[in-house]
């Protein structure tokens, strides 16, 4: 299996009794320990959104055949930052971005993770380190909550 040029970044959501909450993934404190949506690349032939419903399943256990959100947010990621490499004209790599809807509270972590948080969207973008994972989390929490 080989790694496509791509990213994806996919933001779990539910809606509760008290309103929209969204999962956050904290890393590793070896990889960082920051907050982030679930994240990862394509795989050999995979588009971007069959790469978002693989990684969902594998870092949080949510199905693949979730509703799954397309957004518009859209960045690019420095090769030099993924340790990948794929000649000398790919310098930087898109990432796609995709909001799926949990139908439970109960989620799995991957070896990549050591907690997860369900938080309301002013809790959610305060602790996000990544600016892209802001703009998407604002997007999905945009088009949900239709403010």
């Amino acid at each position: 299996m080989s790694r496509a040029p791509f990213q994806v970044l996919v933001i779990p959501y539910r809606l509760t009794a008290d309103g929209l909450l969204y999962a956050l993934f904290r890393r590793l404190d070896t990889d960082g320990g920051f907050w982030q949506a679930i994240a990862g690349g394509g795989e050999d032939a995979e588009t971007p959104l069959e790469a978002a419903r693989r990684e969902t399943y594998e870092e949080a256990g949510i199905r693949m055949d979730s509703e799954f959100l397309p957004l518009a947010s859209v960045s690019t990621i420095p090769v030099v930052h993924m340790g990948f490499k794929w000649g000398p004209s790919v310098l930087v790599v898109p990432e796609h971005t995709f909001g799926v809807r949990a139908d439970t509270s109960e989620l799995t972590i991957s070896t990549e993770h050591v907690e997860y948080r369900w938080l309301p969207y002013n809790e959610a973008y305060d602790i996000l380190h990544w600016d892209s994972n802001r703009s998407a989390l604002w997007e999905l929490n945009y088009r949900l909550a239709g403010e």
